[in-house]
């Protein structure tokens, strides 16, 4: 897919349409909520920012979208170390920074909100779950089981038994993950928003639906293509 933003794009909609990039322009110092409704060019110009620079900046993460989003039917025939690190790669270090940008604005929009609307204090809590529940289970698979089964497939490591053992533990984990994130989106009615969401709700919404597209595809590249290889 080509690259769509250009200096005529609004800022808003380009965070509507990719929201990771709102960490772009948040870093920037660019008001992409209340302030969105501008082009990039007058948004570049007023913070006396290179145009070039910010452009590759959003490209950046445009690309980084795109590589967790490619159809991964084609690493079926795919050798394991080869899926393995295009795991790590695109799935593992792409969640463990969104995890660690989404955070705060969870937390942001909980706070200022969650008066109003107390399903966000859930939302924060089974959002806090969640990451700590992921970031545990991508850590004992590069550890530990991912060296395992490479070592199967090189020959170094003969004990299957092991690895079906850890692989059931890995999958088991799999399933928590997936029904926190769908109890949150339960508790959000499938991340409806309220008439008076700011754009900060709106974004805290999208990037948590994103986050479970993302993570339902890593869970169905291991448990459906790489883990029945050792099973």
């Amino acid at each position: 897919m080509t690259f769509p933003i250009t200096a005529d794009s609004l800022v808003k909609d380009i965070v509507n349409e990719l929201p990771k990039t709102s960490d772009v322009f948040k870093k920037n110092r660019i008001d992409f909520c209340c302030g969105g409704n501008i082009p990039l060019s007058k948004a570049v110009s007023e913070h006396r920012l290179n145009i070039d620079d910010l452009l590759n900046e959003l490209k950046e993460v445009f690309n980084k979208y795109e590589n967790a989003e490619k159809d991964i039917e084609v690493w079926t025939d795919s050798d394991s170390n080869t899926i393995i690190d295009h795991v790590i790669q695109n799935y593992h270090r792409v969640s463990e920074e969104e995890l660690k940008n989404l955070s705060p604005y969870v937390t942001k929009v909980s706070r200022v909100h969650g008066d109003n609307h107390p399903e966000l204090l859930q939302v924060n809590e089974l959002f806090r779950e969640f990451k700590q529940e992921l970031l545990e289970h991508m850590e004992k698979e590069e550890a530990i089981v991912f060296p395992l089964i490479k070592g199967l497939e090189d020959g170094t490591v003969e004990n299957r038994e092991e690895a079906i053992n850890l692989i059931t533990e890995l999958e088991k984990e799999h399933d928590h993950c997936g029904e926190i994130l769908r109890q949150i989106r339960s508790i959000t009615s499938d991340y409806a928003l309220p008439f008076d969401a700011c754009g900060t709700y709106r974004l805290v919404y999208a990037r948590l639906e994103a986050l479970e597209g993302l993570t339902f595809m890593h869970v169905h590249l291991e448990n459906n293509i790489l883990f029945p290889r050792y099973i």
